[in-house]
C-alpha cells in the first residue's frame, strides 16, 4: 500500500466514529435517510457514497442506536431512521467526551482566527469548556 493509501485509510478510520455520532445527532433531532445523509455530510466535507453510509445505519440499527421504518414520500418507499432511546443515551455521553477531548485538542491554540463558522463556535465552546475557572485555580 502506497504511503498516500495508508494516509487516507487512517482518515477513514479516524472520522468514522464523528460520522456515526453525526448521524446520531440528526437521527434524534429528525427522521433521517440515506441520501439525505450523504448530502448533510457532503456539507461537511465528507464524501460518501452509499455503500459506505447504508452499512453504517445498518450497524448503528443492529446495535440497537437507530430503528428504521418504511415511509412513502412522493411516491417513492424511503427507509427513515430515527434514534432509540439507547442511541439518544449514548449520544448524550458522547457529546461530554467529544467535549472534554476537543477541549484539550484546542487548549493550546488560538481558535479565534478560524473564520466564523458553527466549527469555530464548537472549538471555543471545547477549548473553554477546558481551561480551569479562577476560583478552582485557586483551590
Amino acid at each position: 500500500m502506497t504511503p498516500t493509501k495508508q494516509v487516507l485509510l487512517d482518515a477513514r478510520r479516524l472520522y468514522s466514529g464523528l460520522i456515526r455520532l453525526h448521524i446520531l445527532h440528526h437521527a434524534e433531532k429528525e427522521g433521517i435517510f440515506g441520501l439525505g445523509m450523504i448530502e448533510e455530510l457532503a456539507r461537511h466535507g465528507y464524501k460518501l457514497s452509499p455503500g459506505t453510509l447504508y452499512p453504517i445505519l445498518h450497524g448503528l440499527e443492529e446495535n440497537g442506536l437507530l430503528r428504521s421504518h418504511e415511509q412513502g414520500i412522493g411516491g417513492k418507499i424511503r427507509r427513515v431512521y430515527r434514534a432509540t432511546s439507547a442511541g439518544e443515551k449514548l449520544l448524550m455521553a458522547a457529546k461530554e467526551k467529544v467535549r472534554e477531548l476537543f477541549g484539550e485538542l484546542f487548549e493550546d491554540e488560538d481558535v479565534t482566527h478560524l473564520p466564523r463558522t458553527r466549527s469555530r463556535v464548537v472549538a471555543l465552546q471545547a477549548a473553554n469548556h477546558r481551561k480551569p475557572s479562577a476560583k478552582k485555580a485557586a483551590l
